[in-house]
């Protein structure tokens, strides 16, 4: 098996490796790298605002940072590192040897990749994006905004969205066909119901910003009108084809960290989780829910009000699914023994901020507050609230939890502590204080202010609890690294958790299971009995993995998944040509397909074909 499963060695085997493990550990590193380039950006925001009429950087260049820092965390952060954390821990959940389409995925890492290194090559050479993460027309038009910085933008937007595709496929494919046997929906996490759903959200809102951004590309370089009125366009189009995928992938982003806290919290309170069914299925209605908000980013662009009166209604109605969570997981802590190890710490951290930032999204749900409110630091102060406290808090609880996982050794429980505490009051001294100065005028995409204005005080508050959370992140990043070479060994299940990442070894082998294993219980390794059965049949000498019926996973047929290659990385830079290429002529759009056609036949060359089901057997005594 191991030698089956073994990539080549050297450069040339990272190139080419297809292994979601190799993937999936690669894209949280490149995505945590631009978290770290994001937070950087906001504290030199947060430096130019600490105290009135500041001159550190001039009014363009604040424009640059404010459109890098969301654009990083929304596009380059938030989303793609709660797919690349799916892609790397859902087959080892599931019992099976690698996602459904392995070259597919090495695509949609390379994509991404590329797409980072446009956005950030552009701001080094002074010409990123500086019309806002959102790019509003007509701002963002030829007319307000000429050279090529929007375009860069736009492109970014078009690359990362391509591997968020790539990755939802992966996730669905591979969850429906490749569980282990008698792992039935029903005895399905709940962790992997939520990137489920996520996944689905992905697939029908993705492609709304990537029409949105292609017609705004082509406003600006080929002389169309979509967004132009003077021409028959409409501005506020853009805004409908952004937010119609811009609420959503709020819940991209929370979806998954909801599923990290209910996977964490049974571990860690030493009993199964109340009320899995609730759970579940206030997942599946977040996931229905957040299509229908999103034009409550719009109250004040004069729509109908009794149109508005609906996104009201439904801005409130998507409490109650996160509402019903919040109590099960409340319940289940209250009804165990709960262990305060540093995951569990993040995830109490989480439920306060959540709950915080879940009312203030109430209020400005409100049409006649948020028309006061629009366009200020009190939303400022709630975006981070609920991006940072009910996304970033859980996805620390992650690495926390699977970090032994992943590498064999433990992180420092006394340093994670130190980081929790920097960055929980840190967190709450930045934010807190910007409901105030939304309250007293202060708008957003300002670079300096008055000191007449009387926000000077809770400015530099704000910006003092920034330190806070950089300190906090420097806390974490020295215990990565020291426990990457020191970190105490973790042993195979360091929590005594209850599925089946735990199963195989910490770090895992290539192969991930030597055997696939059989499920007997919603809790795989908790409901497992002295005499479990494993799948037996599978042929050593080749790539196959199981292939399981969609609703009660029954064996159905075992496939060969092909080895590494470097197709993928080719057909990546094609698509780089086509769409980087575009910014400058059209003729990209002719050339880019035709070099891509070498490296897809290169990619579908070896592809074979799949095998009968295997045979079962008992596990040895």
């Amino acid at each position: 098996m191991e030698r089956t499963w073994a990539e080549k060695p050297g450069l040339w085997g990272w190139l080419t490796s297809t292994d979601h493990k190799s993937i999936g550990k690669r894209y949280v590193a490149t995505a945590f790298l631009f978290f770290l380039l994001g937070g950087i950006e906001a504290a030199v925001m947060r430096a130019q605002l600490a105290r009135p009429e500041n001159r550190l950087v001039d009014p363009d260049l604040y424009n640059q940072l404010f459109t890098m820092h969301g654009t990083t965390m929304m596009f380059l952060f938030g989303v793609p590192v709660q797919l690349a954390i799916a892609l790397y821990l859902v087959p080892l959940i599931l019992g099976t040897r690698n996602v459904a389409f392995p070259r597919l995925n090495a695509f949609g890492y390379w994509t991404y990749l590329i797409g980072g290194l446009l956005l950030y090559g552009a701001f080094f050479l002074n010409t990123g994006p500086d019309a806002g993460w959102f790019n509003y027309v007509p701002l963002s038009g030829p007319q307000f905004s000429p050279g090529k910085r929007v375009d860069v933008w736009a492109q970014t937007v078009t690359f990362t969205e391509v591997a968020a595709l790539v990755a939802a496929v992966e996730i669905i494919v591979t969850i429906f066909k490749q569980r282990a046997p008698g792992m039935s929906l029903n005895r399905l996490p709940i962790y992997v119901w939520a990137v489920l759903v996520t996944a689905f959200v992905v697939l029908f809102a993705m492609p709304s910003v990537a029409l949105g951004s292609m017609m705004l590309a082509m406003d600006r370089l080929v002389g169309t009108h979509f967004f132009n009125p003077a021409e028959g366009g409409d501005p506020l189009l853009w805004q409908h084809l952004f937010w119609f995928f811009g609420h959503p992938e709020v819940y991209i982003m929370f979806l998954p960290a909801a599923g990290f806290v209910s996977h964490i919290i049974p571990v860690f309170a030493r009993r199964k989780m109340f009320g899995y069914p609730l759970v579940v299925l206030s997942l599946v209605a977040t996931g229905f829910l957040s299509f229908g908000l999103w034009v409550h980013h719009m109250f004040t662009t004069g729509l109908p009000q009794l149109g508005q009166s609906f996104f009201t209604a439904a801005s409130i109605i998507i409490a109650i699914p996160s509402g019903v969570q919040v109590f099960c997981w409340i319940a289940t802590l209250w009804a165990g023994r709960p262990r305060f190890a540093t995951p569990l710490l993040f995830v109490l951290g989480f439920l306060f901020l959540f709950v915080l930032g879940g009312i203030t999204g109430v209020m400005v749900a409100s049409v006649p507050f948020d028309q006061q409110a629009h366009d200020t630091y009190f939303v400022v102060a709630h975006l981070h609230y609920v991006q940072v406290g009910a996304f970033v808090f859980p996805l620390f609880a992650a690495f926390y939890f699977w970090f032994p996982k992943a590498t064999g050794r433990m992180l420092s429980e006394t340093v994670g502590r130190w980081h929790f505490w920097l960055f929980f009051i840190g967190m709450n001294v930045t934010f807190f204080p910007q409901h105030f100065l939304g309250l007293m005028g202060m708008t957003r995409r300002v670079y300096t202010y008055l000191p007449e204005t009387g926000w000077g005080p809770l400015n530099l508050l704000s910006s003092l609890g920034a330190a806070m959370m950089a300190a906090g992140i420097l806390c974490f990043l020295a215990n990565v690294f020291r426990s990457l070479r020191h970190g105490a060994i973790a042993g195979d299940d360091p929590w005594d958790a209850h599925s089946l990442e735990w199963a195989t070894s910490s770090p895992p082998p290539r192969y991930n299971f030597l055997n696939i294993p059989v499920v007997q219980g919603l809790y795989a390794l908790w409901d497992r009995t002295p005499d479990r059965p494993v799948v037996v049949g599978m042929n050593p000498e080749r790539r196959e993995v199981l292939l399981t019926t969609v609703l009660d996973a029954e064996p159905d047929a075992r496939y060969t998944h092909p080895g590494g290659s470097i197709a993928p990385l080719l057909a990546a830079l094609a698509v780089a040509v086509t769409f980087i290429g575009g910014i400058f002529t059209p003729w990209a759009f002719v050339v880019g397909p035709i070099l891509l056609f070498p490296p897809l036949l290169l990619w579908m060359a070896t592809q074979e074909k799949q095998k009968g089901p295997p045979t079962w057997a008992e596990e040895p005594a």
